[in-house]
């Protein structure tokens, strides 16, 4: 069974830090590319950044400069190190895997998803 749990989400003041975690399980994790995506309420989900097996990585605009994808293979573990935070970043985040998009930031292009964590910045 395919498992993606996020955690680390919580509450910060603008400017602040926090790191996300995906653990997984249920798949083969070095076949496959990873991406954090985010939904804030009355808005579509959108893509934030992705890596792929060689460790290349993508941003959206948004984020360049403050957030930085890694991961963990011998862990299964995605990570998403969130630094400057502003506002407009709170949103729920959620890791997702996909096969055959890697770099895409698309969510239909993605095939397993956790379940979300919350991240709320304040001003």
């Amino acid at each position: 069974q395919v498992r993606l749990v996020e955690s680390g989400g919580g509450s910060v003041q603008a400017g602040g830090s926090l790191r996300l975690s995906c653990a997984t399980s249920g798949y083969t994790y070095s076949s496959y590319c990873m991406g954090w995506f985010r939904q804030a309420p009355g808005k579509e989900r959108e893509g934030v950044a992705t890596i792929d097996s060689r460790r290349s990585t993508f941003y959206t605009d948004s984020v360049k400069g403050r957030f930085t994808i890694s991961q963990d293979n011998s862990k299964r573990t995605l990570y998403l190190q969130m630094d400057s935070l502003k506002p407009e970043d709170t949103a729920t985040y959620y890791c997702a895997a996909t096969r055959w998009y890697c770099g895409g930031l698309f969510p239909s292009q993605y095939s397993y998803w956790g379940q979300g964590t919350q991240v709320t910045v304040s001003s």
